[in-house]
């Protein structure tokens, strides 16, 4: 299993970033929220989606993170310049933590979603989680709260992409408000 910084320090294309985090207690959310300004990168970062590219990673982009307390995944929205949402990556995470520097870090279970503004969501890397589980990698146990987790949020937050939008812009007010 990979353990996965909320620095985004794996993301090597990225020269200069600004990072801000504060843990919340809140109605909207108990757990953290970051905020990454990426300032510099070496080779900008694209995807395709539906024939077009998608550029996720680039000067002037922000990347929210979200991660509930007691839960098993972790939220990332791509925005643009302005704030708006590209794309949410989505790991399903088998653990949570915080460093010794004070960055939030997950153990990734390798399956992900990933969901656009016009509410598709594309299952990603089951096969790494199958292979993971056939590797020992991981437990049935894990394997299958993965799963779970992705279902669970297909069928919950997921399922109404408009309301998802919203509190996804309400954490970024949080994280925006805490800024300054």
């Amino acid at each position: 299993m990979k353990k996965s910084r909320l620095s985004y320090d794996e993301w090597k294309c990225i020269i200069s970033k600004d990072i801000f985090g504060k843990t919340v207690n809140s109605e909207l959310l108990n757990g953290y929220i970051g905020l990454i300004d990426i300032k510099e990168v070496s080779k900008i970062q694209t995807w395709k989606f539906n024939g077009e590219d998608v550029v996720v990673c680039d000067k002037g982009r922000k990347w929210l993170s979200i991660l509930p307390q007691n839960d098993w995944y972790c939220i990332t929205s791509m925005m643009d310049e302005n704030g708006d949402t590209i794309l949410w990556y989505i790991d399903m995470i088998a653990n949570q933590g915080v460093d010794v520097d004070g960055v939030p870090y997950f153990d990734d279970l390798y399956l992900d979603l990933v969901v656009y503004p016009d509410g598709t969501i594309i299952v990603d890397d089951m096969d790494e989680l199958e292979e993971a589980l056939l590797k020992k990698d991981i437990t049935q146990e894990q394997f299958n709260l993965a799963v779970e987790t992705s279902h669970r949020l297909q069928r919950g937050m997921l399922s109404n992409i408009s309301s998802f939008i919203e509190y996804t812009k309400r954490c970024y007010e949080e994280i925006r408000k805490l800024q300054n």
